[in-house]
């Protein structure tokens, strides 16, 4: 059958169904039957699904005309996806097609909900088509004789290619690729994003460093723009000195029309302590509303979360407060009105979002901001630039994740065993490992097979073994079980009880907040002061302490950091303002905070940077404003104040948000001195890093992620999972080895390359500090707060008080300021 006879077949199919193809839907078709690989880059919802199984359903009528008469049998195609939600719905598209062409092919999914007796049947009988996930797909090239399942593979889909990239499961995928290249001979590997910056790189991932695939490779750009527009819900009145979290409910009464006049309205929070005083708020002013309004996070329970997913499908709910728990992946029809609370913080997280409304086709989906406080109005025009100039951030991928790699060699040892040589030629060409040495390569053999160095005398790190011809194989049958069920790269974060020397309970804190914490340290949590004493087995001991400042505990959940595109657009946008060009109606609403700012001190254009110190009864406070996000804040601030600290002896308390960040001291601080002497120089930042923070304890935090995935470290059997202090203090322990008697270890020295790399963003710093020292540092000694200082001040005393406590405190500071 000729090719334009296929793409017929699938253009009558389309018009049955009073459907068009999109050019880019006919571009990927035509580009698969001509065996091309590719990237296919179209927005949610535009038919990205049809652009790939039609192509894989017409292959098969291609190499088998007589498909009609005589069925072929095995795998010919797989599709992989991020998230066991989305599989049944891609089911469904593949099935109505494959049936409708009366071609007999099967489709089948393979999850971790799949039943044992399913997995059972599909191992007799592979359908022809399989959905699955990364670990799933691991699992199949952990089975004897995978080779000759994967022989008639002639296809494989990677959807939903963006969210894996920036993470371990992307190296995951990358190296299953590698494998499948060699077994499966007729192999098309495509993949389907999102936009995302590095479009081009996100392809080289996918593709590796085979000069053969690139070649013969395409990247596919849907033209289909998604039209967002956003609306600002702007405040009549506004305070001139603005702080996180209060404007927000005061604009609750603005969101109801909104709600009342749309079929379904998703309302989008940041955290889950937000999420669930928004629920609870709606209800106490809008009794009204009981039983049309529902809630959604990570923290409740699985059945609730279904039943609230099935509900806005069947449209019996008026209205959802999520997280980002219905960001992704959730696949329903698309709701009427999306509203936004607080800034989103990136601006692919913010477009995603939109995108979940309206999907019809030329209509734009409508998305409504609401700022929780006054400078987050300025997020919200900078939102409108990015969308209108098609500003995205890039995914960064990982490289020489050892713990992935060692991960994968077990799991190739578990199934048929591996030659070495054959291997490495396999993981050198994958974009992950370009870089890899032989002498790296060895280490990770040598650790499989004897444990590293210092391990050599226990054996349960002795997990493969070398027959005479030279393959590598688990011949232990407990092995291979503990190994399967440790597959996968997803290590779940762990909670650290927080109790008094002296024995009491206090409460649970994220374990990544203490990790960054030395003994002496002071912090302030369920409104005490503490004094961190010493950490063991997962908790921290305190004493109470009588220090003033001190660090606030926050949660995870509150930690989204401005990307640095969105930091970018939010820089330029105050560029505008300090230019006096007021042209969006945000900024106009923002006039008389400007003004004042103006006033007090300056609003910093495009070449400055602004620095600002002034006195209080707290004592000295000197603010800094990169415009970074809170993440680079939190490095810099430690950084300057070990670096100050160099110059003289002085002890600061920091805090910080996505603007700027405060050194409060209880001396003077010369700040001309201090600029002079270097301050902002980007020489010696990994040192100074590695000093101002306590780099040791959170690479240790980084260390049992690592221990998990290469399985140094077992999580436990189904029901009867190894609670996590035990993990922890596993992990520590091979931390402490390593670090007395194996420096050079290569899964050691990783936990400290991705501190740097991917929590503090040390890249991301580095260019943040040459940026400074390119801008015109100004100093303004102030008299006082000023608006832009006054949401980081207010955010300190945030938890030493309670809330109501906390608004009269603010009351009293505005009233002081407007003076």
């Amino acid at each position: 059958m000729k090719q334009s006879e296929l793409i017929s077949i699938a253009e009558d199919w389309f018009q049955s169904k009073n459907w068009k193809p999109f050019p880019f839907q006919q571009k990927t078709w035509k580009s698969f039957l001509d065996g091309k690989h590719g990237l296919l880059n179209a927005p949610t919802g535009s038919g990205k699904t049809y652009a790939l199984w039609v192509p894989i359903v017409l292959q098969y009528l291609k190499e088998n005309p007589d498909y009609k008469t005589k069925h072929a049998k095995g795998l010919k195609a797989i599709w992989i996806t991020p998230l066991r939600a989305l599989s049944v719905e891609i089911q469904q598209s593949a099935q109505r097609f494959a049936d409708d062409l009366g071609t007999g092919l099967t489709v089948g999914i393979r999850t971790g909900d799949t039943s044992q007796s399913e997995r059972a049947k599909q191992k007799r009988q592979m359908p022809d088509l399989l959905i699955t996930t990364p670990e799933s797909l691991m699992l199949l090239l952990a089975s004897k004789g995978y080779d000759k399942t994967f022989k008639t593979l002639t296809a494989i889909v990677v959807d939903e290619w963006h969210e894996l990239l920036g993470s371990k499961r992307g190296v995951q995928m990358e190296l299953a690729l590698s494998r499948l290249k060699t077994v499966s001979k007729e192999l098309r590997i495509w993949g389907i994003s999102a936009t995302i910056g590095n479009l081009e790189e996100a392809q080289d991932v996918l593709l590796g460093m085979d000069t053969e695939f690139r070649k013969n490779s395409i990247l596919i750009k849907s033209t289909q723009k998604s039209k967002v527009e956003v609306r600002s819900i702007i405040p009549k009145k506004m305070e001139t000195f603005p702080w996180r979290g209060h404007l927000g409910l005061h604009l609750l009464e603005e969101i109801v029309p909104i709600i009342k006049s749309s079929k379904t309205t998703l309302i989008f929070t940041n955290t889950r302590g937000q999420c669930e005083i928004w629920f609870q708020k709606i209800l106490e002013k809008h009794p009204e509303f009981a039983g049309e309004i529902a809630m959604h996070h990570g923290s409740i329970g699985k059945e609730t979360r279904l039943w609230v997913e099935q509900a806005i499908r069947n449209e019996s709910l008026t209205a959802v407060v999520a997280t980002s728990s219905l960001d992704l992946g959730v696949d329903f029809a698309p709701v009427e009105t999306i509203i936004q609370i607080g800034g989103p913080k990136g601006i692919a997280k913010f477009l995603q979002r939109a995108g979940r409304s309206n999907h019809r086709p030329g209509e734009p989906s409508v998305i409504y901001f609401l700022p929780t406080h006054a400078l987050e109005l300025v997020e919200a025009s900078a939102l409108k630039r990015a969308v209108k100039e098609d500003v995205v951030e890039d995914r960064i991928p990982y490289l020489l994740s050892f713990d992935v790699l060692i991960q994968y060699l077990v799991t190739l040892a578990v199934g048929n065993g591996f030659f070495p040589k054959e291997i490495f030629e396999e993981v050198k060409n994958t974009f992950c490992f370009q870089g890899i040495t032989e002498e790296q390569w060895n280490w990770c053999l040598n650790f499989i097979t004897i444990g590293s160095q210092s391990l050599q005398a226990y054996d349960e790190y002795k997990k493969v073994e070398v027959t005479a011809e030279g393959l590598f194989k688990v011949e232990s049958r407990q092995i291979a079980m503990m190994h399967r069920l440790s597959i996968g790269t997803i290590v779940s974060d762990s909670m650290m009880l927080v109790k008094y020397v002296s024995g009491g309970f206090i409460g649970t804190i994220e374990e990544w907040f203490i990790s960054k914490m030395k003994p002496g340290d002071t912090f302030v949590f369920a409104g005490r002061t503490l004094e961190l004493v010493r950490i063991r087995q997962m908790m921290a001991q305190v004493r109470k302490s009588s220090k003033k400042s001190a660090k606030i505990v926050s949660f995870m959940g509150g930690r989204l950091p401005l990307s640095s595109q969105m930091s970018k657009i939010l820089r330029e946008e105050l560029q505008s303002e300090a230019d006096h060009k007021r042209n969006t109606p945000e900024l106009k609403a923002l006039s008389h905070i400007f003004d004042r700012q103006e006033r007090e001190s300056i609003v910093p254009g495009e070449n400055e940077f602004l620095i600002e110190t002034f006195k209080t009864r707290e004592g000295y406070h000197a603010l800094f404003y990169p415009f970074e996000g809170r993440f680079v804040h939190e490095a810099m601030s430690s950084l300057l104040a070990y670096r100050i600290s160099l110059l003289s002896p002085i002890t600061f308390s920091l805090a910080y948000n996505d603007y700027g960040f405060e050194l409060l001291s209880d001396q003077f601080l010369d700040i001309q001195n201090v600029i002079d002497n270097n301050l902002f120089s980007s020489e010696f930042l990994f040192d100074d890093l590695q000093k101002s923070l306590n780099s040791t304890e959170l690479a240790r935090r980084k260390f049992r992620d690592i221990a998990v995935i290469s399985g140094m470290v077992f999580q436990g059997y189904p029901n009867k999972v190894i609670k996590t202090k035990h993990l922890q203090s596993n992990s520590q322990l091979l931390f402490d080895v390593f670090r007395d008697y194996e420096p050079d270890n290569l899964l050691y020295l990783q936990a400290y390359r991705e501190t740097f790399e991917h929590q503090l963003e040390e890249g991301r710093l580095r260019l943040a500090l040459e940026r400074i020292n390119s801008q015109k540092i100004i100093w303004k000694q102030c008299e006082k707060a000023t608006p832009f200082s006054f949401p980081i001040i207010t955010d300190r005393l945030r938890e030493k008080l309670s809330s109501e406590k906390l608004a009269d405190r603010i009351k009293n500071m505005t009233l002081q300021l407007m003076k």
